[in-house]
C-alpha cells in the first residue's frame, strides 16, 4: 500500500471548466458531452496550432496546476489509456491508400507527444513520462508518482486524459470514453491536502463498466468525499481509501 496527499487539482471537459463546476458534477456525475475545446491561452498561438483537442485538454489541466516557484522541474506523469489513437488511425488510413505519411503527424501520434508538447511550450525541464495501463491507468500513474516522491521529488503532477475511440475500435470499448482531462498535484502523505492510500492485490473478476470511465471515476472519488473506491481489472484489484 502507498499513501500520498493530493495538494491541488484541476480538470477540463466540455461544459466543466471551473472547480465549482466539477465539485457540483461529483455529487451527480454524468458523462461529459460537447464540442468545446479549451482556449489554452498559456501556450503561444504558433505552438497551439499544432496541438489537437485531446492534447489541448491535457495541457490545459497541467497548466492550471502549475506553481510559480516550481522552476519547471516538477516531475510529470502523463496517463492515457489510448492516447491520440484517432491520429494513429489517420496515419494507418494514409498507409492503406499508399500515400506519403506526414512526419509531423507521425511525431505527434506517439504516446509521449502530449508530454513533449507541454514540456516545450512551458519550459518544463524536469523528468516526464507517459504511460498506459488499461483500465487501471490512473493507479499505474499514481504508483509511478509515488516512486518519484520516494526518490526525493517534493511534488509530482499526474495528468490523466482520454478521448473517444475511433469508430473502427468501437466494438472493443469496455467503458464510456468521453473527452476529459485532469491533473493532480501529489506530495508526501504528511503534506496538507487530501490524504489517500492505494492498495492492490490479485483480482478474480473485472469490475463492470459504470456510468463513467474509471479514470474519470477516480476524479469523482477525490471530489465527492467518498471514503473508499474499489476496482478490479486485468487480474488486479485496486483499493482507494480517504484519510481525514
Amino acid at each position: 500500500m502507498i499513501e500520498f496527499s493530493v495538494v491541488d487539482w484541476s480538470a477540463w471537459a466540455p461544459g466543466l471548466t471551473t472547480k465549482s463546476d466539477w465539485q457540483a458534477w461529483a455529487q451527480s456525475p454524468t458523462v461529459p458531452e460537447g464540442q468545446d475545446t479549451p482556449a489554452l491561452t498559456e501556450v503561444p498561438a504558433m505552438q497551439r496550432r499544432r496541438i489537437e483537442r485531446l492534447g489541448r485538454m491535457a495541457i490545459q489541466a497541467a497548466c492550471w496546476c502549475e506553481q510559480p516557484d516550481d522552476a519547471g522541474q516538477v516531475p510529470l506523469v502523463f496517463a492515457s489509456r489510448h492516447g491520440d489513437v484517432a491520429r494513429s488511425m489517420e496515419l494507418l488510413d494514409t498507409l492503406r491508400q499508399d500515400t506519403p505519411m506526414s512526419p509531423t503527424a507521425f511525431g505527434l501520434s506517439v504516446h509521449n507527444a502530449v508530454a513533449a508538447l507541454y514540456s516545450i511550450a512551458r519550459g518544463q525541464r524536469g523528468n516526464y513520462l507517459a504511460l498506459a495501463g488499461g483500465r487501471g491507468t490512473v493507479e499505474a500513474a499514481c504508483v509511478e508518482a509515488f516512486g518519484l516522491l520516494a526518490d526525493g521529488a517534493p511534488e509530482v503532477r499526474v495528468i490523466a486524459y482520454e478521448s473517444p475511440l475511433p469508430a473502427v475500435y468501437a466494438g472493443f470499448a469496455d467503458e464510456p470514453d468521453p473527452y476529459f482531462a485532469w491533473c493532480w498535484r501529489l506530495a508526501a502523505a504528511d503534506k496538507p491536502g487530501t490524504r489517500l492510500s492505494l492498495g492492490w492485490g490479485a483480482g478474480d473478476q473485472d469490475s463492470p463498466a459504470g456510468v463513467l470511465p474509471h479514470s474519470l471515476d477516480a476524479l469523482r472519488f477525490l471530489l465527492s468525499g467518498d471514503a473508499a473506491l474499489r476496482f478490479q481489472a486485468d487480474g488486479q484489484q485496486w483499493s482507494w481509501q480517504r484519510h481525514g
